[in-house]
C-alpha cells in the first residue's frame, strides 16, 4: 500500500496517508495511457475545417463550349476540379475526430496515470487548501513553500472559486476538481497537488 506525506500550506509535513493499491499502486500500462491521451486530444479537435466541392463554388452554370467540333477537350462547367477556381476533390469536411475507449481501458488509464505520479514522487497531498479571497500571491506562496517550480495540477474535492481564481493566472498551474481529473492533465503536469479530501473522492470513484 503506497504511503505519502501530507503537508500543510506552509510546506511542513503534518502526517502521512495510506493510498489504495487498486488506484495508486498498480503497474503502469503505457500503451493504454497513450491511447487515452490520443482519444482525449482527438475529442478536443474542432474539426471545422472545410473546402468547397464543385457543387458549392459559385459560377459554372453554363457549358463553356459545345461538346464536339472545337478541337478542345469536352467541358461541362468552368468549376470542374480540373479548372482554376474549380471545386476541391475529396477535401476536408466538418467532422468529429473523437472516439470512445472501452470503460475498462479508461479506468486502467486513470489508475496508471495516478500510480505513475506516485512512483515518480510527483504526488503531493495537502491537508487543506482554501483562501478567504482570490489572491494569486497567496497561491504562489503555497507553491513556493512546497518547493514547486514546474508545472503543477492543483486538485480540490469540490469547486472552490477562490482557489481556482488564485491559481489560474500562474503560468504552468492548472486548477481542477476531483470530478474533472483526467489522464492528459495528470501526465501533462510534473506535479499533482491534491487535497486529502480530493484523494478520498478519487479513491471512492476509481477504486
Amino acid at each position: 500500500m503506497p504511503k505519502v506525506a501530507v503537508y500543510n500550506t506552509l510546506g511542513q509535513q503534518v502526517g502521512e496517508m495510506d493510498l489504495k493499491d487498486e488506484v495508486f499502486g498498480i503497474e503502469v500500462n503505457e500503451p493504454v495511457l497513450h491511447q487515452a491521451v490520443v482519444a482525449q486530444l482527438a475529442s478536443r479537435r474542432l474539426g471545422t475545417h472545410a473546402t468547397k466541392t464543385r457543387a458549392m463554388v459559385s459560377g459554372g452554370g453554363k457549358k463553356p463550349w459545345r461538346q464536339k467540333g472545337t478541337g478542345r477537350a469536352r467541358a461541362g462547367s468552368t468549376r470542374s476540379p480540373l479548372w482554376r477556381h474549380g471545386g476541391v476533390v475529396f477535401g476536408p469536411q466538418p467532422r468529429q475526430y473523437g472516439f470512445t475507449l472501452p470503460r475498462k481501458m479508461r479506468r486502467l488509464a486513470m489508475k496508471s496515470a495516478l500510480s505513475d505520479k506516485v512512483q515518480k514522487g510527483g504526488l503531493i497531498v495537502l491537508e487543506d487548501l482554501s483562501f478567504s479571497q482570490p489572491k494569486t500571491k497567496e497561491m504562489a506562496k503555497v507553491l513556493a513553500n512546497l518547493r514547486l517550480n514546474a508545472k503543477a495540477l492543483v486538485v480540490t474535492a469540490d469547486v472552490d472559486e477562490n482557489v481556482q481564481k488564485s491559481a489560474r493566472n500562474i503560468a504552468g498551474v492548472t486548477p481542477l476538481t476531483a470530478a474533472g481529473l483526467n489522464v492528459y492533465d495528470i501526465l501533462n503536469h510534473d506535479h499533482l497537488v491534491i487535497t486529502r479530501d480530493a484523494v478520498a473522492r478519487v479513491e471512492e470513484v476509481w477504486s
